[in-house]
């Protein structure tokens, strides 16, 4: 809240200062030459400053609300945000444009049995969604949601099918953080060995993101899923199958915390199979949904 009315009043400030030098150069005789390009510079500035956030992908946002703020790591416990992330790029690849499910035919199947097809295999620019785009496009006959859940977490029984499996994921998407100027590099000794970490160092970022999240599910919540931004909606299912959604609702007050809870039970409860029959629906964002709360 802090961090929002200084960049509030900070916003008022460099409007005021702006007036007053139009005001001033329209003295002169040249404040309509000048005026325009400092509105125009402010605009650019206030566009840099929420840049980083709109540039971060579902698992980045997955793992930076999983990460604890200064020791820079995961819970220890966590065993299911490996899971979770492979969902993210699942999710995020189908709302590139870059897979799909194949068509239902005739008789109708339901998402869990429907292929994943590569629509585009334009590169993305993240290295690790052109991975998995890479296997996904190349792998004949195509798999399912949940395989490719379990083939890219190396969760198969099949050794010929660990080459599919993406390692360091974490590690990589933190550094993909580092270099967003989101988290910084550490090593910390753990009695027996060392370990890196990524404490995080841009506190406005995560903020944003857990504002985001909390106002989703409260100030700003529709009773209607297909009213929410789609990858906001994404964001909360993998979080809470990720076991990191927690994390986002604990500053929150005992009410507020309980009615948050409530409003993402309604939306766990939810049928992917009819919410996929809807009107401007992705139906492979609802197949990630079901594999994960079936």
């Amino acid at each position: 809240m802090t961090s929002l009315t200084q960049r509030s009043s900070g916003l008022v400030q460099r409007r005021t200062e702006a007036s007053r030098s139009a005001a001033a150069d329209k003295e002169r005789g040249s404040g309509d030459e000048d005026s325009e390009p400092r509105r125009g510079e402010e605009q650019e500035e206030d566009d840099k400053g929420d840049s980083k956030e709109t540039r971060l992908t579902l698992m980045e946002e997955v793992l930076l609300l999983g990460l604890k703020d200064r020791e820079g790591y995961t819970s220890f416990w966590n065993d299911c945000i490996s899971s979770g992330l492979r969902g993210c790029m699942l999710i995020e690849l189908a709302l590139r444009g870059r897979l799909q499910l194949e068509a239902c035919g005739m008789r109708r199947k339901s998402l869990l049995a429907r292929k994943v097809i590569c629509k585009s295999d334009a590169p993305t620019g993240d290295v690790l969604l052109d991975e998995a785009l890479k296997h996904i496009k190349e792998t004949q006959p195509p798999e399912t949601v949940q395989s490719w859940i379990e083939l890219l977490s190396g969760e198969t029984w099949n050794p010929l099918k660990l080459h599919y499996q993406l390692r360091n994921v974490r590690e990589r998407l933190a550094k993909n953080l580092v270099e967003k100027g989101v988290l910084t590099t550490e090593k910390q000794n753990f009695l027996l060995f060392d370990m890196t970490t990524h404490p995080l160092t841009n506190s406005n970022i995560k903020q944003r993101l857990i504002k985001r999240v909390q106002e989703a599910v409260l100030e700003k919540w529709v009773n209607d899923p297909h009213r929410m931004d789609k990858r906001l909606l994404a964001l909360i299912f993998l979080a809470n199958s990720s076991d990191v959604l927690e994390n986002a609702f604990a500053p929150l007050l005992d009410d507020q915390y309980d009615l948050a809870m409530k409003r993402v039970r309604l939306l766990l409860d939810l049928d992917p199979e009819v919410e996929s029959m809807k009107t401007n629906t992705n139906e492979l964002v609802w197949a990630v949904m079901a594999a994960f709360t079936k």
